[in-house]
């Protein structure tokens, strides 16, 4: 035997309880849950925000390159605007069809940190969260981590201020890792961005400064039924909470959980290589937008932003505006007196694994008109046909302000019946509990984002019974 090297617990025996207290405080210690909205309305008046359109000849720094057209900063930093194409086969099994697209597509390779900061106040954790302004947020200011920071913003390549909170996240000498993982953004429109999402404790006092404030996950459990308030960014940094599995049977075992997403990742063959934006089949450039020929899926356009609070005060950049409010839903059915969901694994052009696990439903409505009901996607109309007494959430969540104007989806979370959800699924779909979703996060790459906001809001669910 080895000897003479410390060894720790796995794990924090105690965590999961008092996770499990603080969901059930719903009155917070430094902020009362009836003062909130108060006091974000404080702090927007504290702060000057603005956003306008404008034409990409505006662009302050940004310019199409020669040769590709790619839209590109000239610091070479932050993100770039380029082509992608995609193509979907058939494989020798499974019964996937053949899809071939091209779009635009933002490519950011630095990896940046989504980060919330846990500290215990009179006995109950409390986590800091902040008002933070983003340009295409459709009310400008939500709720955000503590930390929300791209590798350029908190090394500076902006020239700006300093990132506050960040040497929680940096330095282990100053907090406690609650958990951390890389997990994906938007698949469709990113090209295989991820950001390292990160809980973390911290082991001193913690000085408040403006614009953030300290909330319970029962107080936050609650603004998560509010519309456009907590932003996506803070949505799946709190999915990767370590929750407690009070609930450990299922369907599927782990182990055939895992063997089935292995099997769906294997049996789709998907290339996606970038191409220039240049002459991309079926887009156009015009003075102010690059779209679609039909007028579908999204837009790149441009905006000069300005925020009083942020590093940079004042800025210009492109961002992605889709056509349509999506619908994001996950179907739900007890089994054996057990919750599950169904989940879908998705194939999305700018995923580094090109399949994660989605919702059931996770369209834009207005891109399948017109088409016959055998086209259209598996279970959107059962989505959005149900009764409102199946519906056991439902609320309005804004995507990545930093890069997508006005992105809104609807998240539901649906009863659903025998007939419109059989325990047998389609293929591609699988019925999978709360608890073994949490437990994927704890890993990358497995829940989209899209999933992940729909798990926290699951969790909410929760909170208010």
């Amino acid at each position: 035997m080895i000897t003479g090297y410390p060894v720790r617990p796995r794990g924090s025996a105690d965590l999961t309880g008092r996770l499990a207290l603080s969901a059930a405080t719903t009155e917070g210690a430094r902020l009362r849950t009836e003062d909130f909205h108060a006091w974000l309305d404080e702090r927007r008046r504290a702060n000057t925000f603005r956003v306008d359109r404008i034409p990409f000849a505006e662009l302050d720094g940004w310019s199409f390159a020669e040769g590709t057209g790619n839209l590109v900063h000239r610091s070479g930093r932050f993100f770039t605007v380029e082509g992608l194409h995609v193509v979907e086969e058939a494989a020798p099994w499974g019964d996937g069809p053949y899809q071939e697209w091209h779009q635009p597509i933002i490519k950011q390779p630095e990896i940046g940190i989504l980060g919330i900061l846990a500290k215990e106040i009179d006995g109950v954790l409390h986590f800091l969260m902040q008002a933070k302004m983003e340009p295409g947020n459709p009310n400008l200011l939500q709720l955000s981590p503590t930390v929300q920071a791209t590798r350029s913003n908190y090394t500076k390549a902006h020239q700006g201020a300093d990132v506050k909170y960040i040497e929680y996240f940096t330095s282990a000498r100053r907090s406690r890792v609650v958990a951390d993982s890389l997990q994906s953004e938007h698949g469709a429109w990113f090209y295989r961005k991820s950001n390292r999402n990160m809980i973390v404790e911290a082991v001193d006092e913690v000085p408040l400064l403006d614009d953030f404030c300290w909330l319970t996950l029962g107080q936050i459990g609650e603004l998560l039924h509010a519309d456009n308030l907590i932003n996506m960014d803070a949505r799946t940094v709190l999915s990767c909470l370590p929750h407690a599995d009070t609930t450990p049977d299922a369907l599927l075992s782990d182990a055939q959980l895992l063997s089935w997403f292995t099997n769906e990742r294997s049996r789709h063959h998907v290339r996606a290589r970038r191409v220039p934006l240049a002459d991309l089949p079926g887009w156009k450039r015009g003075v102010d937008a690059i779209a679609h020929e039909e007028g579908r899926y999204f837009h790149v356009v441009a905006v000069a932003a300005q925020a009083g609070n942020r590093e940079v005060t004042r800025w210009t950049q492109p961002l992605i505006e889709p056509v349509g409010r999506g619908v994001t839903a996950f179907l739900t059915r007890g089994f054996g007196g057990v919750q599950h969901v169904l989940v879908h694994a998705r194939v999305e052009g700018g995923l580094l694994d090109t399949v994660e696990l989605a919702p059931t439903v996770q369209y834009t409505p207005e891109n399948y008109d017109g088409l016959t009901a055998a086209e259209r996607p598996a279970f959107l109309d059962s989505v959005l046909a149900a009764d409102p007494s199946r519906v056991r959430y439902e609320a309005v969540h804004s995507e990545e302000g930093g890069r997508f104007l006005n992105a809104e989806s609807r998240y539901l979370l649906v009863e659903a019946t025998e007939k419109e959800a059989p325990q047998d699924p389609p293929a591609g779909y699988a019925w999978v509990t709360p608890a073994q979703l949490t437990s994927l996060t704890r890993h990358g790459h497995y829940l989209n984002v899209q999933a992940r906001t729909l798990l926290a809001c699951l969790n909410a669910t929760v909170v208010r019974r």
